[in-house]
């Protein structure tokens, strides 16, 4: 992949989403799977990333998906829980 394109991209877009632009830090990973980019925010920015019911992540993942088919490579987004994040695991739904 020509310099790391997909990695510049999620940067370039994460960091126009979010309120503190400077502690998004991306890590790039390839191995016989395709490529891994693990994303890392401030602890406050996730709701923004991750957005209602995960459609945001859901958008940029569709996003990469179509940037790594361009540059003939699978790739896969790990959002990472950042430090002293509040967030609460949802309980199943009962039906």
């Amino acid at each position: 992949m020509a310099k790391n394109t997909d990695q510049e991209f999620l940067e370039y877009l994460v960091k126009s989403i979010v309120d503190h632009p400077d502690d998004v830090m991306v890590d790039r990973k390839v191995d016989e799977m395709g490529v891994l980019l693990s994303l890392k925010v401030n602890s406050q920015d996730m709701g923004q990333v991750v957005g209602r019911e995960g459609a945001t992540a859901k958008a940029i993942r569709s996003l990469l998906r179509i940037v790594g088919i361009k540059n003939n490579a699978r790739v896969n987004l790990k959002i990472e829980e950042p430090e002293g994040s509040t967030r609460v695991p949802r309980a199943p739904r009962m039906e």
